[in-house]
């Protein structure tokens, strides 16, 4: 069911409570934000991550590690040779 949300001054929306639980979406989740059409998707980040498994090499280095970690790690390795 349709639900109305506003836009702050920030950019900032509030995700409305029904539809934050029916996703089973978690304080502090990280998401997938995209335009389609004339319309925003938001979708859990870990979803595409699952959509992508497998088609993707990860390097020895990142192994065992979870979706947080390798980005974390992969900031500081990048923005140390700067």
């Amino acid at each position: 069911m349709p639900q109305v949300a506003t836009i702050t001054s920030k950019r900032q929306l509030t995700i409305p409570v029904a539809i934050f639980q029916n996703l089973n979406l978690q304080k502090g989740q990280k998401v997938i934000v995209s335009e389609e059409e004339d319309s925003i998707k938001i979708e859990p980040a870990m979803a595409l991550l699952d959509r992508l498994a497998g088609s993707v090499r990860v390097p020895k280095r990142f192994k065992g590690l979870s979706p947080n970690e390798i980005i974390k790690k992969a900031k500081e390795e990048y923005f140390s040779k700067r």
